[in-house]
């Protein structure tokens, strides 16, 4: 039971996924880490709550904002280290 739950599951998250590609168009590399990466763990949530889809975008969306903030705060240290 548990693995038909996870197969289940993963089918849905890998759909969800590629739905959503189709939607946001070509992404951008830097743009899309987050977005599967969120996109997998709401996903798989969402399932949990009969909603994988709505799962699946709000964690794309999560992730792309985590993943964007990270990288802004990445460049901000890479201009404050001072270089010799």
């Amino acid at each position: 039971m548990k693995r038909h739950i996870l197969s289940a599951a993963a089918g849905l998250v890998l759909s969800a996924t590629a739905g959503l590609g189709l939607i946001a168009g070509v992404a951008v590399p830097a743009q899309a880490k987050g977005c599967i990466k969120g996109a997998i763990v709401g996903g798989i949530a969402g399932h949990m709550a009969h909603h994988g889809v709505l799962g699946a975008a709000g964690g794309c969306a999560v992730g792309h904002h985590m993943a964007a903030e990270k990288e802004r705060q990445k460049q901000m240290d890479q201009q404050q280290t001072p270089h010799h």
